[in-house]
């Protein structure tokens, strides 16, 4: 007893270092605001290519504890000395690094290089070749609440973190797909706010053109995140699942509302849809089923690695109705990384994790 007791605090006690690259954009600066809360992860080094050279401060001024910190370049050299790498760049940029990273580094990637198990997926969808060996989604897969992935996270050494459409559309539909509550062809509809696209400069993300709007983009199954939607579905139901998804874009900074729907198997009704739902999510401590009437809003999940969740039955149509909220930058990006890298290193998966929105 004393020394399970010993080992827990031995191992809560420790602290390994951390580098992230793509520190200046918004995935990798929340990946920084989220660090300087952690007991046992400490960032000790910052990179970017575009920005080497130039303080963290200037580019971040939200990141008080590291504003003196000096951008460094990006290159797998100047990232091998870290006990854990998160690498925040756009998709093709992360796996040729991290092929070049030692064996025992934990290396979670940000971006979307490792998340397809399918090479040929990753060609159409991306548009080149997979640079990283043995194929696009030879890691593990940083979503701990789908079934069997928590036990793949623990101990490993490279980690894909899910795209932020996919993490609130699998933890919305997983469960009714599972359970066979549903049949394998999902509808989703999805607002996202501007940082979603990145911090590059872009004509239509201006605020004058964003405020006042809600404009639909990627229409007909072509975002690139429709493949890890249908792979992650498809996991959970075991047989092939289709998924029809049109984002939207909406005027605020950050947040997703997820609307996601399916036909009902005969027979289901919405006892039985809740209340797998509730099994489904009794001990997860980020997926919270709101109370029946309670509807989920962006605003309750900013700043919080929570997703917030609430499932209807539609009698008339027939269908299940599953509205899903995210932080795209927290829960469905930055506070992934976390949690996965709680997971690796042995730590609470809650470690330095918040539970607790920023209202108003």
């Amino acid at each position: 007893m004393h020394d399970r007791v010993w080992s827990c605090i031995v191992s809560t006690a420790q602290t390994w270092t951390v580098g992230v690259t793509g520190a200046t954009g918004y995935a990798g600066g929340e990946v920084c605001r989220l660090l300087a809360g952690h007991p046992n992860l400490r960032l000790t080094g910052v990179h970017a290519a575009s920005s080497a050279g130039r303080r963290l401060g200037e580019l971040q001024p939200h990141l008080l504890p590291y504003a003196h910190l000096e951008v460094q370049p990006s290159g797998a050299e100047d990232l091998a000395g870290y006990d854990v790498v998160v690498l925040a760049l756009p998709h093709g940029q992360s796996a040729e690094i991290a092929a070049q990273l030692p064996a025992d580094t934990l290396v979670i990637d940000c971006g979307a290089d490792h998340r397809l198990n399918d090479p040929a997926a990753w060609t159409r969808w991306y548009g080149s070749e997979h640079a990283g060996p043995p194929h696009p989604g030879a890691w593990p897969y940083g979503l701990p609440e789908l079934p069997g992935q928590r036990e793949q996270l623990t101990g490993a050494r490279r980690i894909a973190v899910p795209g932020c459409y996919p993490t609130s559309v699998t933890l919305a539909m997983a469960p009714a797909l599972a359970a066979g509550l549903v049949e394998p062809e999902v509808v989703v509809v999805a607002a996202s706010g501007t940082s979603g696209a990145g911090k590059s400069a872009k004509p239509h993300l201006l605020g004058s053109e964003v405020m006042g709007s809600v404009s639909a983009y990627g229409v007909g199954g072509v975002h690139r995140h429709t493949p890890e939607m249908v792979q992650t579905l498809t996991q959970a139901a075991g047989s092939p699942v289709s998924v029809s998804f049109t984002p939207t874009l909406v005027p605020m900074s950050r947040g997703i509302l997820a609307t996601c729907s399916a036909k009902l198997a005969p027979g289901v009704d919405a006892d039985a849809a809740r209340a797998a739902y509730a099994k489904a999510y009794a001990d997860e401590p980020f997926v919270h089923l709101l109370p029946e009437g309670q509807w989920p809003t962006t605003a309750q999940v900013l700043g919080a690695n929570t997703v917030a969740m609430q499932v209807a039955v539609d009698p008339d149509a027939g269908r299940l109705v599953v509205v899903a909220a995210v932080d795209n930058l927290t829960k469905g990006t930055g506070g992934a990384a976390i949690q996965c890298a709680n997971l690796a290193l042995g730590l609470p998966e809650t470690t330095g994790l918040p539970l607790v929105g920023v209202a108003p």
